[in-house]
Order: structure tokens, then sequence, then C-alpha cells
């Protein structure tokens, strides 16, 4: 069965007409070059420096957000608000990895918006609809060789976690709701980790604290991480939205966000 018929009816047909956006693309490299910048930032910072970048982050976050739909809006923060949780728990609880200075820094929770925001864009995006399938078969294949190189430790340290990790995003990835969201997701998560490890900003233990396997730095499936995010970002945006519909917004002073999101307005 080939690649066509298992990802029916999750990707574009092969060279889909799709219009190229051109804030997609903005958006995705701000994030790439904004993620590298930071960590490079924080290879010296102390405690005030590490806050500042949480403040740029966010304020990068809500300019990126102000140009998207209330779905995708209430995707993103669902996406921050879970992530973050599970940032303290895999972090400082259960410690399957470790920030430079063992804390959660403060750009740590605006920045898991943008990498959900930039693997949503670039689903999106033209170059993404057109060469779905193209992109796929790379994804695949460069993908399942470092999970193949890292698992019998011939490219660094074993990481069997990873291997597991890339099982499990090839099953989102082929089947989930939001394939064209995981395929983005892999380049941004990737080049995330490559950069973070390498320069310090943190490490990931060599024992997966709760498996006891062995874990690269970085595991080579950590997209799947993402794939379990936009899970819960998708279920929870749309009770969030049902939510902020259902209420009186005018009364909580939310109006001008109805306005602006396209939130029909039940008020009279």
């Amino acid at each position: 069965m080939g690649l066509k018929t298992i990802t029916r009816p999750h990707f574009p047909i092969n060279d889909v007409e799709a219009e190229h956006n051109p804030r997609d693309y903005y958006v995705a490299l701000a994030a790439f070059v904004g993620v590298a910048l930071c960590f490079v930032i924080d290879s010296v910072a102390g405690p005030d420096l590490q806050l500042a970048l949480g403040v740029a982050g966010w304020v990068t976050l809500f300019v990126f957000l102000a140009g998207e739909s209330a779905h995708v809006r209430a995707q993103v923060l669902v996406a921050v608000a879970f992530a973050t949780l599970g940032e303290h728990f895999a972090s400082i609880y259960m410690a399957g990895y470790t920030y430079r200075m063992e804390n959660v820094p403060a750009f740590v929770p605006p920045g898991h918006g943008i990498v959900y925001l930039t693997a949503v864009v670039l689903g999106r995006s033209g170059f993404f609809q057109r060469h779905a399938r193209k992109i796929l078969q790379f994804v695949v294949f460069f993908g399942g060789i470092w999970a193949a190189l890292a698992l019998f430790g011939i490219s660094g340290r074993k990481d069997e976690i990873g291997a597991i990790l890339f099982t499990i995003y090839l099953g989102f990835l082929f089947k989930g709701r939001s394939s064209m969201v995981y395929l983005g997701a892999f380049f941004i998560t990737t080049w995330v980790e490559l950069v973070g490890t390498a320069l310090g900003t943190w490490n990931w233990a060599a024992i997966d604290p709760a498996s006891t396997l062995a874990q690269g730095n970085p595991p080579s499936g950590v997209a799947a991480w993402y794939c379990l995010v936009d899970a819960v970002a998708l279920a929870g945006s749309a009770f969030l939205l049902q939510k902020i519909e259902r209420y009186n917004l005018k009364r909580l002073g939310w109006l001008k966000f109805v306005r602006l999101s396209g939130i029909k307005n039940t008020t009279k």
C-alpha cells in the first residue's frame, strides 16, 4: 500500500493548487531565527535576562496571534497551558531533561506557543500543501534513519526512547486528524531540539526516569510530543470557544475579542 493510499484523506492530493500566503512564511522564518537567537542569548543569561527573554517571547507570540483566527488563537493558548504543565512535570518533577539553571525559563511557555503556531503555519502553507507527499517522504526517510542510527548508538548516545517516539509520531502522521500540522512540527521541533541541546539550554537525561530506557540528547522522535499537544489543543480549544460563546461576553468585557475573532455574539 503506497503513501497515497495510507494518508488519504489526511494529506492534500498530489500537486494540489494552493495559494502562498506570505505571512505564513514570515512567521515561520521569524520563529526559526528567533528560537536560535533566544537560545544563544540564554547561554550567557542570568535570571533577569531570562525574564526579559520571556517578556519578548510573549510579545512575539501575541503579535503573531493578532493575525490568526479565533480557533487558532484558542488552540495556541491551550497548547501553551498544557505544554507548560508538562514542562514542570517532565523537567522539574521527573528530571527527564534539565534546563541550564535547573528551572523552567520564562521564555519556555510562550516558546511552546510559537513552536505550535509555526507547525500550524507550515502545515497550511502553499509550499507544504503543494508538496505534502514529497515532504512526507523526506520526513519518514530522514526521521527513520535518525531513529535507527540513534537506537543502536551509531550516531552518538544510545536512544531507545527516540525510536519509540518516532514510531508514535508515524502513527499520528498517517492517521491523525492534523497530519499537516504534524508534518510541520517535525521541522520546527527538530530545529528547537538540535539548537537547544547543542547550546546547553537543556540536556536530556541519559536514562529516561519513567521507563529506565536509554534516551538521546535529544531523542530522535521528539516531534511526537507535539502531536499529543495538538490533540489536547484541538479538544481544549473547542471547549474554550463554546464557553466563550455561551456566556455573556459583553458583560465580561470581551466584546472586542468577539469582534476580532469572528465569534457569533448571542447577546441581545
